[in-house]
């Protein structure tokens, strides 16, 4: 198809001829009998060009022009009237429509504005593609399941408007590869995207880092700073793992959320800001504010719209693909080429992935790097994980075994304790500190103290 075209006029003769020269041409039209079924039917993900008649009963033309562009003001609106003058056309033309026809309007006419019109989204999409690309903001998303395709369709669907969205899942499931996908297929593209890790700072730091501070607000800020919402300004905000933002935190991002002004430590009066928030975490957040340390005010401010990303688990169809795509990716940076044999495959389809896209990840590159020669081989994999029954020595014991009679090292022994409680909880950082009873904060310190990656 040349494209897809919404249109809408209520003039029922003139809509059926309109309609049998388009197909004609190749085009995809959806008619409309009049502005309400027009907004109706219409969706920034459906639709390259809206033409719309003016003059009808009920919701007009210049309405539907209005509430299109607020939706998607990069889909050109043509605007078509048989009460048309100059005054109307500049009024249209002012409310931002493409271009203007008169009616009755020959055939080449009505083709040559449409022809025009494409043309000029074709290239606008273009060039906001290749700006995309260039700031490597984007992340492909591969996926063949029905579950990943019903959630990309929303998605999709979403990242028209500027809702705020909720991205839930397990860890490493690619809740941010999501956030990043919404971002570039938003009016925002073209705007920063800005991701921050609320665990990962402490709660101390963490006001500062997202709603910036005044020079001299306390002890070291010795400059101005912005803030993240501030650098996100334009764009989109991503706050990943917001259920660790502290209880005390809470109400000053809410008010950050519903007036749209950032108050920065130390400053005197609050800065309007201009930012879509996409928020994710892996924690039940119902049970948090249950347990009173999340504010429920909060969670429905930022529970717009909910995207759960499923488990692997639960999209074994995915995995092939994956695998492929991620050992080509690799090979390819390594200057190889590696092919994954059925046996492999096969095996990778049988394991339960805890760890998610992200420990599917780590395998491939795994397998790519201990690969000798063009084909992965059994051995190229990780040992399989051990049920716990299978475990021996203090597993199953559930006690620690004699002390050397050499000595030890406390450092190596509390380095390798964190890395196996990294692994027991499938890399989640979260997790990890409630096993080992230590606050997270203390926990991603020791992280970047011995420089552990979570997916050990």
């Amino acid at each position: 198809m040349a494209g897809r075209i919404l249109f809408i006029d209520d003039d029922l003769a003139g809509r059926e001829v309109a309609l049998f020269n388009l197909r004609k041409a190749g085009y995809d039209v959806t008619p409309a009998p009049d502005g309400r079924e027009g907004l109706k039917a219409f969706s920034p993900a459906s639709f390259d060009l809206v033409i719309t008649d003016l003059k009808m009963p009920g919701i007009s033309g210049m309405d539907v022009l209005r509430k299109i562009r607020g939706q998607a003001s990069d889909i050109p609106v043509l605007v078509i009237t048989a009460f048309g003058n100059v005054e109307t056309a500049v009024t249209a033309m002012k409310e931002g429509a493409y271009d203007f026809i008169g009616k009755p309007f020959h055939r080449d006419q009505l083709l040559l504005a449409v022809e025009k019109a494409m043309d000029r989204r074709r290239l606008a999409t273009e060039v906001r593609d290749l700006r995309i690309r260039a700031s490597g903001v984007g992340r492909e998303i591969v996926s063949v399941s029905p579950p990943m395709a019903r959630l990309l369709e929303t998605a999709d669907r979403v990242a028209a408007t500027d809702a705020t969205v909720l991205i839930t899942g397990e860890s490493g499931t690619g809740k941010e590869v999501m956030a990043r996908r919404i971002h570039v297929r938003s009016s925002r593209a073209e705007g920063p995207f800005v991701a921050v890790n609320c665990a990962a700072i402490p709660g101390e730091l963490l006001e500062s880092e997202l709603f910036g501070h005044a020079r001299g607000a306390f002890t070291g800020a010795v400059r101005d700073r912005v803030g993240r919402f501030r650098r996100a300004d334009g764009g989109t905000l991503f706050l990943d793992e917001v259920a660790e933002i502290p209880r005390a935190l809470q109400g000053k991002l809410l008010r950050a959320l519903q007036e749209r002004v950032v108050d920065a430590v130390g400053a005197d009066a609050p800065v309007p800001v201009d930012v879509r928030i996409l928020a994710a975490t892996n924690r039940d957040l119902t049970a948090r504010i249950r347990e009173g340390t999340f504010r429920e005010d909060l969670y429905y401010r930022l529970n717009v719209v909910e995207l759960r990303v499923p488990p692997l688990r639960e999209r074994p169809q995915d995995i092939p693909p994956l695998v492929r795509h991620f050992v080509s990716e690799l090979a390819a940076g390594a200057g190889r080429e590696v092919a994954v044999p059925p046996g492999v495959m096969g095996e990778l389809l049988r394991r339960p992935w805890p760890g998610n896209v992200r420990e599917l990840r780590n395998t491939c590159e795994r397998m790519v790097i201990l690969c000798r020669g063009d084909e992965a081989s059994m051995e190229d994999l990780p040992p399989p994980p051990r049920l716990p029954e299978e475990r021996g020595g203090e597993d199953a014991a559930g006690e620690w075994p004699p002390l050397p009679a050499e000595g030890l090292s406390l450092i190596d022994l509390e380095k390798r304790v964190i890395e196996r409680a990294l692994r027991t909880k499938g890399g989640n950082i979260t997790q990890a500190a409630a096993y080992l009873r230590i606050p997270r904060h203390v926990l991603v310190y020791r992280l970047e103290k011995y420089g552990i990656r979570r997916d050990v």
